[in-house]
């Protein structure tokens, strides 16, 4: 249930912030979400990874085009790059498989997700996304559309995949992850959003 509202909640939150940059253009009505993830908020049980890395949710956009996405990671860490791809392609296998994750905007997150499962030992995750690319006939294109005619053109088939994935929990790794890197993790500052 958890991973389920975590998929939803991660979904909403690219839909409303990252997925529509062409609303900020038409209202420019924007707020101001504060943010100071130290240690404390890291070891707050109440927290985990997503609560953790809402920085980069909040602003990263992974719907425009690459230089987009890499200016908008390029204010922080590579470990919260990693944790932030891999949780962005945790929410959308849970929600609709890998043809989702490769169909949607976040497809742009693959090489870092699976240069994040590598670098934190989640060696079965790691197996399975590349197993993935690998049917997709290679590296994902970082381009959307691109990508939607790359999926197409593969004819793949993922279920084993997907199933495989739901059997795995990453969550408690990429915790263990965070808490052994917590200066990492640290975020103090304001992001600001369309409303």
């Amino acid at each position: 249930m958890k991973k389920l509202m975590m998929a939803i909640l991660i979904s909403a939150l690219c839909l409303s912030v990252a997925c529509y940059p062409k609303q900020e253009e038409k209202t420019n009505k924007m707020t101001t979400v504060s943010f100071d993830i130290n240690e404390e908020f890291i070891d707050d049980t109440k927290n985990g990874s997503f609560e953790i890395i809402e920085p980069l949710w909040r602003s990263v956009d992974i719907c425009s085009d690459e230089q987009k996405y890499e200016s908008d990671l390029s204010k922080f860490t590579l470990e919260q790059r990693y944790v932030f791809a891999i949780s962005s392609y945790i929410a959308e296998v849970n929600n609709g498989g890998h043809d989702q994750f490769y169909f949607n905007s976040t497809g742009i997150v693959t090489e870092d997700a699976l240069k994040g499962f590598k670098a934190i030992g989640l060696n079965e995750n790691y197996s399975i996304l590349k197993k993935s690319i690998e049917r997709l006939g290679g590296m994902p294109l970082k381009d959307r559309y691109k990508r939607q005619k790359q999926l197409e053109k593969s004819e793949a088939n993922f279920d084993d995949l997907n199933t495989a994935f739901y059997n795995t929990n990453p969550e408690i790794e990429l915790m263990k992850y965070i808490k052994a890197n917590k200066d990492k993790f640290y975020f103090k500052g304001d992001v600001t959003i369309p409303e």
